[in-house]
C-alpha cells in the first residue's frame, strides 16, 4: 500500500452490510443517470449542471495515500484540489496532472468559495485531521471518501456515523480490501457457519514502519514558506516545527509521514492498519462494542508517542447478527445469528532493533503453537495476518487486507485455498460483489468507484465501507490505544463511551480540541 500522506492536505443503520441479489444486479448495471435526475437530494451536478453526469470532487490531502485517492477519482472531474505544503513533490505531479483543478492550502477556503461547485470531497490528511475536515464537507451536504482509520477518536467517529446517518449523505471509509472478493467470500461464509462458533482471532501486522516509543524532540526550525504550519497543527496542541534532522530522510519528524506515531496526530500501528487486518472477522463476526479491552505495551511508554509494540486483548459478549435471507418474503428479510463470546487478540511491533526499518525484529506474533500449520503451509509465519479459531475449524489470511484466506476444517491435515476447497462451494454467495474489483491491484480503485457509483444513483447503502460501518469498526480499534495510553485495562460501556472503570480515559475517548478549530 503506498505511504500515507503526512501534510495534512496531502493528502443508517436499518440496512444491512450486504446488497439484496436485486440491488446487485442495479448497482452492477451502474446507470449513468441522465440530466434529467431531479430527485431531491441528487448531488448538484446531477441536477442538471452537467450533461456528461460526472462529479466535481475536490480532493483534501494530495500526496502518498491522497494521491492514490484522487487518482482513483480520475475519470470524474476533479475541479479542486487542497493541501498545506505547496512545496512537496506530490503538489508539482497532482497539480500538473490535474490542470483544470484550483488549487488551496486551507480546506475551510476551499469549501467556502467553491462548495456550491462541489459534489464530492475526498479526505487523506493525518488522522487528527479526518473529522474536522470530513465533518465540514458532510454539513455542506456533500458525499465523503475518508480515508482510515476515520477519525483519532472514539467520539469523532460516533459523530461522523450519526452524522451521515440523519444527512443521509453517501460516504466510504477507505479500507481497500473492502472491496475485494476473497474478503466477501470469507464474510458471507463465515457467517453461515464454515468453521462453527469462533472463540478466539488473532490478529498481527509489521507495523510501525515509523518511529515509535520516542520523546519530543527540543528547539524548533524555521517553517517552511511552502507549509501551513498552523493548519497542519489542526486541532491538535500547538507545538514548535522541527524538520528532518538527516537530510536522506525524507519522512521528517512530523511530517510528512512520521505523524503516525505521535499520539497527538496519529493512531500507531493499531489505528493504521487494523481497519484492514480486522475487517473480515468484524464483519464476520458481527463484532459491535467490547466489554474489556486490555493493552500490554512492548518496551517503554510515554506521553508523546506509541510503544514500539503492543498485545491488545479485546473481549466481545454474545451478540446477534442479520444476514439477508436468499429468498426475502413479505415480512422477513434477514435472519438472525447467534454468535458466542469471543477474544480477539491484536499485536504489532517487536522487541527493539534501532537497525531495523521502524526499531522492531517483528517478533510480536501470535504463540508458536497456533501458527505450526502457518508454517507448514508457507514457510514461515508472514509479517502481517489473520487467523480465526472455530469450533469447526480454522481459516487464515495472509494478507492486510482479507483478500485471499486457507481454510483447514477438523480432521484435515492442511490449510486449502479457499477457491480449492470443497466445503466453501457449498455456501451460496448473498454479498454482492463490487464489480469494478478486476485484480488485487485494483482494489483502491474500485473501492473509490463503489462510492462514486452510489453518489451517482443516491444509494448510501451501496458502500460495503460506508461510515456506519467503518465507523464501528474505527471505534473498537480505537479503544487499544485508550487502554495504551491509559495504561491500564478498560471495562467500556459502548452506548454511552465511557470507561467504567477508568475515567482518566475521557480524554483519549474525545479530544479537547485547540481554540478555534471544531467538528461542524
Amino acid at each position: 500500500m503506498p505511504k500515507s500522506s503526512g501534510r495534512l492536505f496531502s493528502l443508517p443503520t436499518s440496512g444491512t452490510a450486504e446488497l439484496s441479489r436485486i440491488d446487485r444486479r442495479e448497482f452492477i448495471k451502474t446507470t449513468s443517470l441522465a440530466a434529467g435526475a431531479v430527485a431531491l437530494g441528487a448531488p448538484a451536478l446531477l441536477r442538471g449542471q452537467n450533461l456528461n453526469s460526472k462529479l466535481n470532487i475536490a480532493c483534501i490531502g494530495i500526496g502518498g495515500k491522497g494521491r492514490s485517492d484522487t487518482d482513483a477519482c480520475a475519470g470524474e472531474n476533479i475541479v479542486a484540489l487542497c493541501d498545506v505544503d505547496s512545496g512537496s513533490t506530490a503538489y508539482e505531479v497532482q497539480t500538473k496532472k490535474y490542470p483544470d483543478a484550483k488549487f488551496y492550502r486551507d480546506f475551510r477556503q476551499m469549501l467556502e468559495q467553491m462548495g456550491d461547485r462541489i459534489d464530492a470531497v475526498t479526505v487523506s490528511t493525518p488522522d487528527h485531521m479526518h473529522a474536522i475536515v470530513a465533518s465540514l464537507a458532510m454539513k455542506r451536504k456533500k458525499a465523503v471518501f475518508c480515508q482510515k482509520p476515520l477519525t483519532q477518536t472514539i467520539y469523532e467517529a460516533r459523530y461522523l456515523r450519526n452524522m451521515a446517518h440523519d444527512r443521509k449523505l453517501v460516504t466510504q471509509m477507505g479500507n481497500q480490501g473492502s472491496a475485494a472478493d476473497g474478503l466477501r467470500r470469507a464474510v458471507e461464509t463465515i457467517q453461515d457457519g464454515l468453521i462453527g462458533q469462533v472463540h478466539e482471532v488473532h490478529v498481527w501486522s509489521n507495523r510501525p514502519i515509523w518511529p515509535q516509543a520516542m520523546t519530543r524532540p527540543a528547539g524548533q526550525d524555521p517553517v517552511p514558506a511552502t507549509l501551513e504550519w498552523d493548519t497542519w497543527i489542526g486541532p491538535a496542541p500547538m507545538r514548535p516545527y522541527i524538520g528532518s534532522r538527516n537530510p536522506k530522510d525524507r519522512d521528517g519528524i512530523y511530517e510528512p509521514f512520521n505523524w503516525r506515531g505521535w499520539q497527538d496526530f496519529g493512531t500507531g500501528a493499531l489505528g493504521d492498519m487494523a481497519c484492514h487486518t480486522v475487517n473480515v472477522p468484524f464483519r464476520a463476526l458481527d463484532l459491535d462494542y467490547p466489554t474489556e479491552i486490555e493493552a500490554t505495551p512492548l518496551g517503554p511508554v510515554n506521553r508523546e508517542s506509541y510503544p514500539i509494540g503492543a498485545t491488545i486483548r479485546f473481549a466481545f459478549p454474545k451478540r446477534k447478527g442479520h444476514i439477508p435471507l436468499e429468498h426475502p418474503h413479505l415480512f422477513h428479510h434477514d435472519r438472525t445469528i447467534e454468535h458466542d463470546a469471543v477474544t480477539l487478540w491484536w499485536y504489532d511491533g517487536g522487541k527493539p532493533d534501532p537497525a531495523l526499518r521502524g526499531g522492531h525484529d517483528l517478533s510480536n506474533k501470535p504463540p508458536k503453537e497456533l501458527t505450526v500449520d502457518i508454517v507448514a503451509l508457507q514457510g514461515r509465519v508472514p509479517d502481517s495476518g489473520c487467523l480465526l479459531i472455530g469450533d469447526g475449524g480454522t481459516v487464515f489470511s495472509p494478507d492486510d487486507y482479507g483478500s485471499n484466506f486457507f481454510v483447514k476444517l477438523k480432521g484435515e491435515e492442511k490449510f486449502v485455498q479457499y477457491l480449492k476447497h470443497p466445503a466453501v462451494a457449498q455456501y451460496p454467495e448473498r454479498i454482492a460483489r463490487n464489480p469494478y474489483a478486476s485484480a488485487p491491484a485494483n482494489f483502491g480503485v474500485a473501492h473509490a468507484q463503489e462510492w462514486i457509483t452510489a453518489i451517482k444513483e443516491n444509494k448510501p447503502e451501496m458502500c460495503y465501507s460506508r461510515f456506519e460501518i467503518g465507523a464501528r469498526l474505527t471505534e473498537i480499534m480505537l479503544l487499544g490505544c485508550v487502554s495504551l495510553r491509559a495504561g491500564q485495562k478498560i471495562e467500556w460501556d459502548g452506548p454511552k463511551m465511557v470507561a467504567k472503570n477508568c475515567p482518566q480515559a475521557a480524554r483519549f475517548i474525545r479530544r479537547e480540541d485547540r481554540s478555534g478549530w471544531a467538528l461542524s
